[in-house]
């Protein structure tokens, strides 16, 4: 089994792409162990020292440090990864129908408007955020305000307030008049 890395725009987090599925359809992001017990591989992972974070993307897992040197961390994660999934072991404990339910925040008024934030999320802003490792979701909306949530390689990453608003924002003031700013949740 050959497990790719790849650098994302966060010094602080790495790509790992097995070369299998993670979690096909879904998405999950976990900051601390106790978060991550329906995930053997990511409760796994925060074993390692220095490990602060996991994403797992579709095809891909990311790992976010607080502190230590990737030369000495990408080994232990690298052989992890690599013991999981020759192990046949499950990504998760029950099987993953979705995203987590959120608690979406918006007046039904607005439900076009939402919709169609949602729609260029998932087709122009999700794809491309997820080569980097992360995620973007939607969270709300209030008087022209969206409120987007950030994670994988997105949180936390000193690039992320530029993509928020020269990226997103005016992707999303182009194409929906009402959207008059973008925050981070």
């Amino acid at each position: 089994m050959f497990i790719q890395t790849e650098a994302t725009p966060n010094p602080a987090t790495l790509k790992f792409l097995p070369g299998k599925p993670v979690l096909p359809g879904t998405t999950r992001d976990y900051r601390s162990a106790d978060e991550a017990a329906e995930s053997p591989l990511a409760e796994r992972l925060f074993s390692i020292k220095g490990v602060s974070g996991v994403f797992l993307g579709q095809d891909f897992v990311t790992v976010t440090k607080k502190d230590g040197e990737w030369q000495h961390l990408k080994p232990a994660i690298l052989g992890l990864i690599m013991e999981h999934y020759l192990a046949d072991a499950p990504v998760l404990i029950k099987p993953a129908t979705g995203d987590l339910p959120t608690d979406e925040d918006f007046d039904e008024t607005d439900k076009e408007i939402v919709n169609t934030i949602k729609e260029l999320l998932e087709t122009r802003v999700r794809p491309a955020v997820a080569q980097d490792g992360g995620d973007i979701t939607f969270q709300g909306y209030h008087d022209g305000v969206v409120f987007l949530n950030m994670k994988g390689s997105c949180s936390g990453c000193p690039s992320s307030t530029a993509t928020l608003k020269h990226g997103i924002e005016n992707l999303l003031r182009h194409f929906i008049p009402e959207v008059t700013e973008v925050r981070p949740v």
